[in-house]
This record gives C-alpha cells, sequence and structure tokens, in this order.
C-alpha cells in the first residue's frame, strides 16, 4: 500500500490533487488493454482504476456497460488482467493500480486465490462494488492477508452512523461517489462535494477522491480544488469506444484526452489557497 501513500503525499507536495483514471480491462480486446495502460500513464495519470469486466455492472453507466460486453465479447478473463497487471507493474514500478469489479467473477476465483493472484501481479488496491462493507466476510480479509487495500465508497447517503463501518479496514483512498446514481450520468454540484470531502476528512486520515460524473478538464478542475483525488472513467472509456469504432488506435486518444484533465487538475489550484 506504501504507492498510494507515496503518490498522494507527491501530489500534495506539488500543490494539487491525483488524477484517478478508469477503464474496463478487454476493452476493445485484452490485446489493446497494456497500451491503453500506458496512455494512461504518459498522459498523466496518478492512479489507474482497471475494471474486471461483468456481466451486470449495476453501478455503472450506459458508457461502461457497452465496454463491460466489448470486454466479454473478446472473452477476457480475470486471469488475462491478472497477467497484463503483472505486465504494467513491471513497466510502472511506481504507479498504483486497482483493480475495480464485482463481487461475483471475484468470489467465482475464489477469494484467498483472487487476492494471491492480485498481490503476485502486484497489485495495489481493489475496490468491490456490490459488497457492502457489513456483508464482506471473504474478500476483505483475503486482500488484507497479502497487503492489498481494500478500497471503500461513500456515498452522499453515507450518514455518520455508518460511516465508521465504512472506513472500518479500509485503504488506500476513500472514494466518494459524487451522486445517487450510476457512473457517467450527471454531476454534484462543486458546494456539496467541498462539503461531503470536509465531513469526511474529519472521520478518516485517508485521501479523499470523488468520482462518477466527472467527465471534463473543467469539471476535474472544479473537484481538485477540494479533493485529494479526482476520478474519471466513463469520459475516457467513450475516447476509447469513439476511436474503436473509427478502426482507430484508442491509446493515441487516451493519451491526449488524459493529458487535458492532467493539466486542468495540475493548474486547479493556482492562485487558489489550498
Amino acid at each position: 500500500m506504501s504507492r498510494f501513500v507515496d503518490t498522494f503525499a507527491r501530489c500534495r507536495a506539488e500543490g494539487r490533487a491525483a488524477l484517478v483514471t478508469f477503464i474496463t480491462g478487454g476493452d476493445p480486446a485484452p490485446a489493446a488493454t497494456p497500451a491503453i495502460l500506458d496512455a494512461l500513464v504518459e498522459g498523466g495519470a496518478d492512479v489507474i482504476e482497471l475494471g474486471l469486466p461483468f456481466t451486470d455492472p449495476m453501478a455503472d453507466g450506459a458508457s461502461i456497460q457497452r465496454a463491460n460486453l466489448r470486454a466479454l465479447a473478446a472473452k477476457t478473463r480475470t486471469a488475462q488482467l491478472m497477467a497484463v497487471a503483472d505486465d504494467f507493474r513491471k513497466r510502472h514500478p511506481h504507479i498504483p493500480l486497482v483493480l475495480m469489479g464485482y463481487a461475483n467473477p471475484m468470489l467465482r476465483h475464489g477469494a484467498a486465490a483472487f487476492a494471491r493472484d492480485a498481490a503476485d501481479a502486484g497489485v495495489d488496491g481493489v475496490i468491490c462494488v456490490d459488497i457492502p462493507c457489513e456483508e464482506d466476510e471473504a474478500i476483505g480479509p483475503a486482500l488484507r492477508d497479502v497487503d492489498i487495500a481494500v478500497i471503500r465508497l461513500a456515498t452522499p447517503t453515507t450518514d455518520a452512523a455508518r460511516l465508521p463501518a465504512v472506513l472500518q479496514g479500509a485503504g488506500g483512498f476513500l472514494y466518494y461517489v459524487a451522486v445517487a446514481g450510476i457512473t457517467g450520468t450527471q454531476q454534484a454540484e462543486a458546494a456539496s462535494i467541498e462539503a461531503a470531502v470536509t465531513r469526511l476528512r474529519g472521520a478518516t486520515e485517508l485521501p479523499i477522491a470523488v468520482g462518477f460524473g466527472v467527465r471534463t478538464p473543467a469539471q476535474a478542475a472544479s473537484v481538485a480544488r477540494v479533493a485529494d483525488g479526482v476520478v474519471v472513467g466513463s469520459a475516457i472509456v467513450e475516447t476509447i469506444e469513439k476511436a474503436h469504432a473509427a478502426g482507430e488506435d484508442p491509446a493515441p486518444a487516451v493519451k491526449a484526452f488524459v493529458a487535458g484533465l492532467a493539466g486542468a487538475v495540475a493548474d486547479a489550484r493556482k492562485g487558489v489557497d489550498a
């Protein structure tokens, strides 16, 4: 988990938030994923979330749902993405890598086996979207046993009574889902995000990364002024989708788009008392 500590500390020292980027592994094909991951790094991503494709991604909007279907149609499997993660770690030893997905593929793999394989591949953290913290009897303990951060989600409806349970055993960073809905469809008001981040900082020393609905450099900059991290996923997935539909290599388009986000995040606090 030291990569998370080092990365967020470096970003703080540079007077900026961390840029956290998401793609669906295997979209549009497993062979394309390594170059897309490299493009994220080259564009300026500080932390990368690699999605494990699943048939029923209930928290995701249409863009990421389509990406899951493309990845599954290309016969992407968890074992392939573990190999992709292992190769990524060799190329990028300092970039935190998070696997994000749903319980079914993780449990089908076996909680202990999944955690062991992720650790062997150099994965730093895991987000399991659909297991409530109160019911996480297998995946969370298995991950913590191999020193992989269990990254928890907090939402606008996570009240003071439930927040301690969410934070129990959490690591890496706290992912604040800024809207009560699915990915990529709407964005919360800046004032509500700032109020939420302030409240969460009173409960944890973990960095707070804000996502869901952050699509443009301007929106990323707005979040970066108040949060420790900005999460962008659907807009990057749509960049991949558009390039693939045009018969183009997605990696250059991803690099250019992420560079725009990274520049906006880097400049967000200039002239502002952070």
